[in-house]
């Protein structure tokens, strides 16, 4: 979809712009497939705050999207396309034959009045989802399982997609935009085309008070703190980064340091590792 940029008629419009999304439905979302979404401002279990500057915001209704799609060898119609704040691509509203209704990870260039359906004897077009070995190499998937039956997890954000590079004994090899080369069993499904709202990622939010909004609250460089307080603190003057070896409060490297975990049970999974190349 286009990018609308707003004209700058005070101080709080210079450089903003947003996706257009006239084409799609702006009324509520479907009442049986919706809730309230309690606010948890970035806290853990034990009420304490564990990932920093989340707050208030724009109430939000939670959608249940059917990351899955169980209803097997089950044709649906689009009925609608969906703005959702909870995530960055749209979701599409599906009718089923029986007259179910289901909310499913929209793909680009869904357009009310198609026809979708899920299982191995699908046709292989964009929107409907199949097993991994069903698919031909090269074709572009997203809502990829990572185990079968599980669901997908992979490639679920606005515009990822990952090429289908071969599939050979109990796997199929996925190539992601970030250049990994990933195992994924044969038997867990995909579905074919890329997530859509790819356009998504050329938005500049422009004000303060559209974080807010969105529930973001306001951030404070690390490099102007004291070294107790931010792994960048300290130094002299404006410095970048004020210690010469930034760590951790609990003394482990902060900088320029891996941070997944070892011995992952996706390891054996990773044929290739994406890049870690500095880009210009």
């Amino acid at each position: 979809m286009p990018i609308k940029v707003y004209k700058p008629t005070r101080g709080a419009r210079k450089k903003m712009s947003i996706v257009d999304r006239s084409a799609i439905h702006r009324g509520k979302p479907n009442k049986k497939l919706s809730k309230g979404a309690k606010r948890i401002s970035g806290r853990g279990k034990q009420g304490k705050i564990t990932i920093r500057h989340r707050g208030g915001g724009a109430k939000r209704k939670l959608r249940s999207v059917d990351f899955g799609q169980e209803k097997i060898g089950v044709s649906a119609q689009v009925e609608r396309v969906e703005y959702d704040p909870n995530r960055t691509a749209f979701l599409a509203l599906l009718k089923y034959n029986d007259g179910d209704r289901r909310y499913r990870l929209a793909w680009e260039g869904a357009v009310p009045g198609e026809n979708v359906t899920c299982g191995p004897d699908a046709p292989e077009k964009p929107g409907n989802r199949l097993p991994l070995a069903k698919i031909t190499p090269g074709t572009t998937v997203y809502n990829v399982e990572i185990k079968p039956g599980r669901g997908g997890k992979l490639l679920r954000s606005a515009g990822c997609a990952a090429v289908v590079m071969d599939v050979k004994g109990a796997h199929g090899q996925l190539k992601l935009a970030s250049g990994e080369i990933r195992l994924i069993p044969k038997d867990s499904y995909v579905t074919v085309g890329q997530a859509s709202n790819a356009d998504k990622w050329l938005e500049r939010i422009g004000s303060a008070g559209r974080q807010r909004r969105r529930g973001r609250r306001p951030q404070v460089r690390g490099k102007v703190m004291n070294p107790v307080d931010h792994p960048h603190g300290g130094g002299e003057g404006a410095q970048p980064i004020g210690m010469k070896h930034p760590k951790t409060p609990w003394g482990k490297p902060a900088l320029g340091v891996r941070t997944r975990r070892k011995r992952k049970y996706s390891d054996h999974l990773i044929l290739k590792r994406r890049s870690r190349k500095k880009r210009k």
